[in-house]
């Protein structure tokens, strides 16, 4: 597998020259200073690609050109902007960059209550604590009827939870959850002074009669625009997993398990429709047997996310260490070896540890929790390359 890592372009403190010293081979970034919706200029493409090139290093993968809100919804307007996406992908093909990862999560791409989760050993990791989360549903954003989403006895821990937490605590969480995971992803879902509660409403009053038959709807709509589009340009469109793979906020979720990922390939069969296999997302999921989705799904697999996650009796759930936790990132690999070799993989999230505690990096993209990650999955990686080159020998 190629080694990539997710990098957040000119502005990231994180260079491309530290990337190459410790191992990285392509690089994972997006045109983060285009808003969402506008076209992304051939130039602007060019110019990014041959800064990437002039450090030694390639632009494996756009991750990602964001999927309007009107398009996952069903806006007015959806056909005027997936013309929009579909002059971007002609833009990146004619580039020759050609795999593009996108998800079509409505409102939130990804969902943690806590970014600094301490562990034992003192670095700290992205956390999703359930009574915290529906706290957060059901007395601060107040969504109608979140209360039957939730057990008897999880409301009364809601409750419970009521009658402890500050005001820091509670702006902490609308920090966590609508602000600062969303901000680097989504350009931001708050503009200005808007606060941030009432704008996240607002876009959720926008799925209210949107069912996960109709989100899917939606999806095949735009893959029959783009992908003819990404074909002739020799382009892999690749979706990513719902993260967490399971409702939130009363919203449909249609990249979940095994039976999404096979209807999504099946919408429109064509070489250029594929999957971003997120073993940390799908292994949130209690639901996912992750090696066996990846037996399944490795020669459609476009793009790799290699991490992992603990889930806890409560429902909890925890993002370990990439040598540990559900996804078991040395079987993914052994099969990723074997079906895809060269598909590019990156390690996705790392602990704050040491140094990166006082950086200001983006939720999950420190420094050297990544490179330690990276490091453990090169060490797997090893591992598996001598075992298929001595069955070879035998």
């Amino acid at each position: 597998m190629e080694k990539t890592w997710r990098w957040f372009g000119k502005k990231d403190p994180i260079t491309l020259d530290m990337l190459r010293q410790i191992g990285v081979e392509g690089i994972v970034t997006s045109l983060y200073d285009v808003p969402n919706n506008e076209v992304w200029q051939t130039e602007d493409i060019l110019d990014l690609k041959k800064f990437i090139e002039a450090a030694g290093l390639r632009w494996s993968v756009v991750e990602s050109v964001p999927v309007s809100e009107s398009i996952k919804y069903g806006g007015k307007d959806r056909d005027l902007l997936i013309e929009n996406y579909k002059q971007t992908l002609k833009n990146l093909g004619k580039a020759g960059i050609t795999t593009v990862c996108y998800n079509f999560m409505p409102v939130i791409d990804w969902v943690r209550t806590d970014l600094h989760k301490t562990l034992p050993d003192g670095t700290q990791t992205l956390y999703f604590d359930k009574i915290k989360f529906a706290y957060f549903d059901c007395k601060i954003l107040k969504r109608k009827d979140a209360e039957k989403d939730y057990s008897q006895k999880e409301m009364q821990q809601v409750n419970e939870l009521e009658n402890v937490i500050t005001e820091a605590e509670k702006a902490e969480l609308i920090d966590t959850i609508i602000v600062r995971t969303q901000g680097f992803i989504n350009r931001s879902i708050v503009h200005g002074n808007e606060d941030p509660v009432e704008a996240f409403k607002n876009l959720l009053r926008l799925y209210e009669d949107v069912d996960k038959g109709k989100l899917r709807e939606n999806l095949k709509y735009f893959l029959q625009q783009v992908i003819p589009v990404a074909e002739k340009y020799g382009m892999r469109l690749c979706i990513h997993p719902d993260d967490p793979p399971f409702p939130v906020f009363g919203l449909p979720r249609i990249v979940s398990d095994k039976n999404d990922i096979r209807w999504i390939l099946d919408a429109v069969e064509s070489p250029s429709n594929g999957f971003t296999f997120c073993a940390g997302s799908l292994s949130a999921g209690i639901q996912n047997d992750v090696v066996d989705l990846a037996k399944k799904f490795a020669e459609k697999s476009f793009f790799v996310h290699l991490r992992s996650t603990e889930i806890k009796e409560n429902g909890d759930f925890v993002e370990a260490s990439h040598l540990g936790g559900r996804a078991n990132l040395i079987e993914l690999i052994r099969i990723f070896e074997k079906k895809n070799p060269a598909v590019p993989m990156r390690v996705d999230h790392g602990k704050l540890m040491l140094d990166d505690v006082a950086k200001n990096y983006n939720p999950g993209y420190s420094f050297l929790g990544r490179m330690f990650a990276l490091a453990q999955v090169e060490g797997m990686m090893a591992v598996v390359r001598n075992e298929m080159k001595s069955n070879l020998m035998n």
